[in-house]
């Protein structure tokens, strides 16, 4: 990506990642960490709805298709929707390290334009990790996987507890995600961002 922050780069004495033992198989469908996420879930009839599978390592792919309620200008994606889908895929990734992690920083490049009605395919993965901080990257691209690239982001999240969304969140989505009988869907509603 150019013109990558100071921010952005992993510090010398960052690790390699290691994929969790319990993460997902590859080629395995995520599905979404929390039904009310405008960018994964299926609560939100305007939301990005998108679909990310585990890959090889610590890395996805996931893809939508640019709704009209997506657009910016007329007939084409706009540019926050497009960064949402990165940064959803980025914090996605975290699933496979099997740690609750916020976004701390997202630098994102519009490289083209992104049509309404375009599929968006994005491939993400976590290159490095140094004490809380987790290092990743993103592309995504039209016309296929392995089309022209229109939009990449380069991410910085950060370890928490789950402390982090009970302090924080709103008192009835915080109890209603706790009392989900489903350990799993309750763990994972507070899997990623601020």
């Amino acid at each position: 990506m150019s013109g990558t922050s100071a921010a952005l780069k992993p510090p010398a004495d960052a690790v390699k990642p290691v994929r969790h033992p319990d993460a997902p198989a590859p080629g395995e469908l995520l599905g979404a960490h929390y039904t009310h996420c405008f960018g994964c879930g299926g609560g939100q009839s305007h939301g990005l709805h998108l679909a990310a599978r585990a890959g090889e390592g610590v890395a996805l792919t996931a893809e939508f298709t640019v709704q009209p309620a997506h657009q910016g200008a007329p007939g084409l994606a706009h540019g926050g929707v497009l960064a949402t889908a990165l940064d959803e895929s980025l914090g996605a990734l975290n699933w496979l390290l099997r740690t609750i992690a916020v976004t701390g920083r997202l630098e994102t490049d519009f490289v083209r334009p992104v049509p309404v009605g375009t599929t968006l395919h994005l491939a993400a993965e976590v290159t490095a990790v140094a004490g809380r901080k987790i290092y990743s990257t993103a592309t995504g691209r039209i016309g296929g996987p392995g089309g022209p690239v229109v939009v990449r982001a380069d991410a910085l999240f950060i370890e928490v507890k789950v402390d982090h969304f009970i302090e924080n969140g709103r008192p009835e989505e915080i109890r209603a995600a706790m009392d989900d009988p489903d350990q799993v869907r309750r763990t994972r509603a507070f899997e990623v961002n601020p």
